[in-house]
């Protein structure tokens, strides 16, 4: 009778096959992460320019039918609740919500009438720093840029 030879069956993985595996997985869980972080951010300045577009186009239809900008004083809170001294201001307000949006980073915007550039109003956000200027995610966004 012949004998089978007894292979030997490697039943365990080896340290260096292990810490290759963990080296694998923290390299694409830092991808990923880099990846998901930088879509989060371009996702914030999107909904903060279309809150923008929406809060320019409320105080510009508070215009047509009020014959005045928003004060300074009261700011965005004229298109949510009704100024004493207007006629002609819209039932329910301007805004969908009574609410006054925020921006992606959950700061209020800031209201200037006849700022430098020119224009009769600027909504602005100060980015995600919520600090004047700054470069990258924490540039200002201006409703006069929005369109």
């Amino acid at each position: 009778m012949q004998r089978k030879a007894k292979t030997n069956l490697r039943k365990a993985f080896t340290l260096v096959e292990i810490m290759a595996v963990i080296i694998i997985i923290g390299l694409l869980a830092a991808v990923a992460a880099k990846n998901f972080l930088g879509k989060t951010e371009d996702a914030r300045v999107k909904t903060t320019q279309a809150n923008l577009k929406v809060l320019h186009e409320a105080v510009l239809m508070f215009k047509l039918d009020t014959g005045r900008y928003p004060s300074e004083e009261e700011g965005l809170l004229e298109l949510v609740v009704e100024p004493m001294d207007v006629e002609g201001w819209q039932q329910g307000g301007y805004l969908e919500s009574t609410d006054i949006p925020k921006d992606g980073w959950k700061h209020d915007f800031i209201y200037q009438l006849n700022p430098e550039s020119g224009k009769p109003f600027v909504i602005i956000s100060y980015g995600a720093d919520g600090e004047p200027e700054g470069e990258g995610y924490n540039a200002d966004l201006y409703s006069t840029d929005a369109y």
